[in-house]
């Protein structure tokens, strides 16, 4: 087992540090340089967006990934009830995110955007779900793959936008949100396609019975993850809301945020990896000591070397990535 976490965990961070470093510093980075105040806005909702961003999961993915890892006869029965609780779930993640937005005293124009990125919100949730299926079945080398797949068409997308010469508009915040809904609804449709192939049964049929048992059992991992949210996320929202010049100062603490947010991705791929190959050993009764001290060697590790070196050179980081405020963000990184 540990041969194999090796060889698909090299596969999964090559593919992502090949990808998601032109998204993350060539893209994301463009537009921030671009478009300082609006992406101040942005990246609040963002976060915003991502606070509630639980009632899109309630922790199913973690429990499905677990229990389809233990039992893949089960993807059959779980698929369809899991895949209609998701709509239903977006549907309450909506209107929760709507009505705080209007208590706080968002404008028509944030709410436009706000709805956009409520929506991308559940097409990642969703995405995650059926990733978790992929993963689940063992198929770590095209769950690799497919963990790409909505940042490759990003780049594409904006890419076209920014530099493509083929538009006579100027490129706005909004054509950057546009870009990200299209390439996930895109994902979204291409990883459920697969998954539906390894089901082989899909119905839209409400399962009451089926619900009530999924919430059961996963509102501990909810609960986990809600708090961790917002300890995570709210920072952004309150430095937008209490501010004056909010939208400024969040785009300055976002530099910095952002290049963390890159960091802890690294983490986020470990997780992905190790939870269905912990559940298989779990259900096999082998030892899981060995996968535990060597995943955690690596990541401690990588800790390490990425705080070491942006805690000595915050300012040149900075300077390289950004070009303005770079003095207080370097602070902040």
């Amino acid at each position: 087992m540990q041969k194999k976490f090796v060889a698909n965990l090299a596969l999964l961070l090559l593919l992502n540090f090949l990808i998601k470093p032109f998204w993350i510093f060539g893209i994301d980075r463009t537009v921030q340089n671009m478009l300082p105040l609006d992406y101040g806005m942005y990246f609040a909702l963002f976060n915003f967006s991502l606070l509630f961003n639980i009632v899109l999961d309630l922790g199913i993915t973690n429990f499905n990934n677990r229990n389809i890892a233990q039992n893949n006869h089960l993807l059959s029965e779980y698929f369809s009830g899991i895949t209609i609780f998701k709509g239903l779930l977006f549907i309450v993640y909506l209107i929760i995110t709507l009505v705080v937005g209007f208590v706080l005293g968002y404008d028509s124009e944030r709410f436009y955007v706000l709805l956009f990125l409520s929506f991308n919100q559940f097409l990642i949730s969703f995405v995650q779900y059926l990733r978790s299926n992929i993963t689940a079945l063992q198929l770590f080398r095209l769950d690799s793959l497919l963990s790409v797949l909505d940042k490759s068409l990003m780049i594409l997308f904006c890419s076209l936008l920014l530099w493509g010469n083929f538009f006579s508009f100027s490129f706005t915040i909004l054509h950057f949100i546009y870009a990200q809904t299209l390439a996930y609804l895109i994902t979204a449709l291409i990883v459920f396609a697969i998954v539906w192939a390894k089901s082989a049964h899909f119905t839209l049929k409400i399962d009451i019975p089926f619900l009530k048992k999924i919430i059961r059992q996963t509102f501990p991992y909810a609960l986990l993850i809600l708090t961790m949210v917002f300890y995570y996320r709210i920072d952004a929202v309150m430095l937008d809301f209490m501010l004056d010049d909010g939208e400024k100062e969040v785009s300055i603490y976002a530099q910095a945020y952002r290049l963390m947010d890159a960091f802890n991705q690294i983490g986020v791929l470990f997780a992905g990896l190790l939870l269905p190959m912990f559940a298989y050993l779990i259900k096999e009764k082998q030892d899981l000591a060995p996968l535990v001290k060597l995943s955690f060697s690596l990541i401690f590790l990588m800790a390490i070397t990425i705080a070491a070196i942006t805690f000595n050179f915050s300012e040149k980081i900075m300077n390289l990535l950004y070009h303005f405020d770079t003095d207080s963000s370097s602070k902040v990184v």
